[in-house]
């Protein structure tokens, strides 16, 4: 006989996929070695309610993924304490971490995505640097080493499965987003808005339309992990996954510098806050697909 109460807890439980950060700290050990950390968050959904927060050190000599599985079950020990359901994806942000991840994560039946979108976990790590950190005996206060140059992809042409029609830029304000909850979408993936932020402030975004894919396009690009927009070169470039960078299109000089400084004002004034947009035309006000996109800085390692 199935245990009513047990069943009811478990349906109860709070769903979230996880953002995982396991990577050394600005801190000296009094071994002299560098502090080892991992942080877990659980994604943020639109209403901005509490997350799941998760924090173990690792000793230096035992950075593995031994250790990493090890602590992972016990965070999911923790979270279901907590009322949280183990979660189905795990995104990981760092590229110099993501083999030791995907190991770890196989052994306990996880998947991994390779995805910038760990919008929650990356504030959570930017609170922790500037308030908690600086605290901390042995706290490197001074000039860090430089990171290693990384390799910027040169952007790639936009997969065939992802050309539309057509595509515009455009805007949305801030208040009209709020309600982005309630329009009708087949694929979404939406972010929380600060509530400090500005009603009238344009959100600047991308909106292609394709007239016979338009549900084809929506499902490959949530596939892609997109995380911002960018203009480089007089090119509109979108950036996805862990480091693939797309090329939407070509502008000439003045349309270009126009988005450029769009982008700019949106990441000065709005958190970053982007969008894409797919439909089936333009006349038809229903999105196929809409993903908030937040253009945010990364280490990338």
């Amino acid at each position: 006989m199935i245990d009513k109460s047990t069943f009811q807890e478990e349906k109860s439980l709070k769903a979230a996929d996880w953002e995982v950060d396991f990577y050394s700290r600005p801190i000296i050990e009094n071994d002299g070695k560098k502090r080892w950390e991992l942080l877990i968050s659980s994604t943020q959904d639109f209403s901005g309610e509490n997350t799941f927060q998760w924090e173990k050190r690792c000793p230096a000599n035992q950075v593995n993924s031994i250790w990493l599985t090890s602590a992972l079950k016990e965070a999911l020990t923790e979270a279901k304490k907590q009322g949280w359901d183990s979660p189905r994806k795990l995104r990981c942000w760092r590229t110099s971490m993501k083999t030791m991840t995907k190991k770890a994560c196989e052994q306990i039946g996880i998947e991994v995505i390779e995805s910038r979108r760990t919008f929650s976990l990356l504030e959570w790590l930017s609170q922790r640097e500037k308030n908690i950190y600086p605290k901390e005996t042995g706290y490197m206060s001074g000039p860090l080493p430089p990171n290693p140059l990384s390799i910027i992809n040169q952007p790639e042409p936009l997969p065939e499965a992802l050309r539309g029609d057509a595509w515009s830029f455009s805007s949305i304000s801030l208040e009209n987003l709020r309600e982005a909850k309630e329009w009708p979408m087949e694929f979404n993936s939406l972010v929380h808005i600060n509530q400090s932020l500005r009603p009238e402030t344009p959100i600047p975004g991308l909106r292609l339309f394709s007239k016979t894919r338009a549900l084809a396009l929506s499902a490959w690009l949530g596939g892609l992990e997109p995380l911002r927009l960018v203009v480089e070169k007089n090119q509109l470039v979108l950036e996805a996954g862990q480091e693939d960078r797309w090329l939407v299109t070509d502008m000439n000089k003045d349309y270009a510098e126009k988005v450029k400084l769009s982008l700019f004002n949106a990441k000065k004034d709005a958190d970053g806050i982007q969008f894409i947009a797919i439909q089936s035309s333009p006349e038809i006000e229903k999105f196929t697909g809409f993903w908030m996109l937040k253009d945010v800085d990364l280490i990338y390692q």
